[in-house]
């Protein structure tokens, strides 16, 4: 008989399925991209249960904008203290405390559609909650994942991560679609839950050992200032995230409020619109596959080019379209988006300090995400005001008509890709790869 028994394995040869993975892919960077693979494909599924569940109590377009607003405001209004704290302790710890939190918030939402009536202000007020959770999450995720591995192997490595991600996307929307058709939105957010809490198991496995540890900082305001000094001094920073915050506020706008009404009158309801969204995070895997091996040198004047087809999506709910309309439409629109979202992180990671990269981080987020509440609230009196047709067109035109101011800024055209070597621990070149795969089998250059 043939032993499987591990220690029958000889030493230093590692698992099989440990030898499928790139040699730069270490235990720090599996247990992120893991984390994140979980988190995603809960969380896709619950933002059409969060909007559905509002349906269900009676709710219209004022009112799931609402409940939507409600977490991205309260994240708009943390997300700079955020920023300086991640800055400021270690983020592995930061990352934990939140993933508990929205674990305990989309529980408690999940229990209440579950067993009973949940008021409006009840769901605006869990959803909130989740959003302050995610304001200080997202600035100490943007500085940990590179850290995770030498800054040869950054490109590659976020590829690889938003690949992950976005292919927990298309199954969690896929799924919850299905689900809040089938069993309804309280178990699609029970699932969300459950999900937040591994991740938080996994992220409290990482080897902080292994990262850099923060510099001992002289205050909040002071380290706000500085990271706001950081992008007023970038043209290209400034105008990408001035543009974002209307672009995501109408993009937003459309999935959130729009996206699920138009489906559920003309496409059948939650279903389809799972599969709309599906469509679009296939698209994403797409872009990010190309990316993989297209490396364009002007990557800011690519990627912004990549933002023009986000005016489809809602151009065609306009048109009350069939699900097989909507769907090539989706799909494109995430692969352009992919391109962007590429471009940009490798010019942040490029041009960015990295003792300030959670900082201008959460400036990044502060500013794409500032007038998403306002939008989504707006969404159903705009509606009600000029017609829904007339305000998801006008949607479209704003994010055409932003995109082509930000293309005349020079710096957004002419800056280009180049390579910048950042010093990596020890620990963490050791956890990587070993000597003889120094070299980055793919190529690409790197981030940081």
């Amino acid at each position: 008989m043939t032993s499987h028994d591990p220690a029958s394995r000889p030493p230093g040869r590692p698992r099989p399925w440990r030898r499928a993975l790139p040699p730069w892919a270490g235990r720090n960077f599996r247990l992120l991209v893991g984390a994140s693979f979980v988190t995603n494909l809960g969380g896709s599924g619950a933002v059409i249960a969060a909007a559905y569940a509002v349906i269900d109590q009676g709710g219209g377009a004022t009112d799931v904008g609402l409940v939507a607003a409600a977490r991205t405001l309260v994240l708009v209004v943390f997300l700079l203290i955020g920023g300086a704290v991640a800055d400021r302790v270690p983020r592995q710890r930061v990352m934990v405390v939140a993933n508990c939190a929205n674990a305990a918030s989309q529980g408690l939402f999940a229990l209440l559609v579950l067993t009973g009536r949940p008021a409006l202000w009840q769901m605006a007020l869990l959803t909130a909650t989740g959003g302050a959770a995610q304001a200080f999450f997202a600035p100490a995720s943007e500085g940990m994942v590179l850290s995770a591995v030498e800054s040869g192997h950054a490109a590659k490595a976020f590829s690889v991560f938003r690949l992950s991600m976005n292919g927990a996307t298309i199954g969690g929307t896929a799924l919850g679609g299905a689900l809040v058709a089938g069993v309804g939105p309280g178990w699609v957010l029970a699932v969300d839950a459950t999900g937040f809490a591994v991740a938080a198991g996994l992220r409290s496995r990482l080897d902080v050992a292994a990262t850099r540890r923060p510099k001992a900082p002289a205050g909040i305001l002071h380290e706000l200032r500085a990271g706001w000094r950081e992008v007023v001094s970038r043209s290209w920073l400034w105008g990408i995230v001035g543009q974002f915050a209307v672009v995501n506020g109408a993009v937003g706008a459309c999935e959130a409020v729009y996206g699920p009404l138009v489906a559920r009158e003309h496409m059948g309801g939650a279903g389809p619109w799972g599969l709309a969204l599906a469509a679009s995070g296939i698209g994403t895997v797409a872009g990010g596959l190309l990316m993989m091996r297209w490396r364009p040198r002007r990557i800011l004047l690519a990627g912004t080019l990549g933002v023009f087809p986000l005016a489809l999506p809602p151009a065609a709910l306009a048109l009350a379209p069939s699900l097989w309309t909507l769907v090539p439409v989706m799909f494109a629109a995430g692969a352009a988006i992919e391109v962007f979202a590429v471009g940009w992180m490798l010019a942040l990671h490029q041009e960015i300090a990295e003792e300030m990269m959670s900082r201008v981080s959460a400036y990044d987020w502060f500013g794409s995400v500032a007038m998403t509440p306002v939008a989504m609230a707006a969404a159903g009196p705009a509606a009600h005001a000029f017609g829904r047709t007339r305000t998801l067109w006008g949607s479209a035109v704003l994010v055409l008509l932003l995109t082509g101011a930000v293309l005349a800024l020079p710096a957004v055209r002419r800056l280009e890709r180049r390579t910048v070597a950042r010093p990596v621990p020890a620990a963490t070149v050791a956890a990587t790869a070993p000597a003889s795969a120094g070299q980055d089998v793919a190529g690409a250059a790197p981030l940081s």
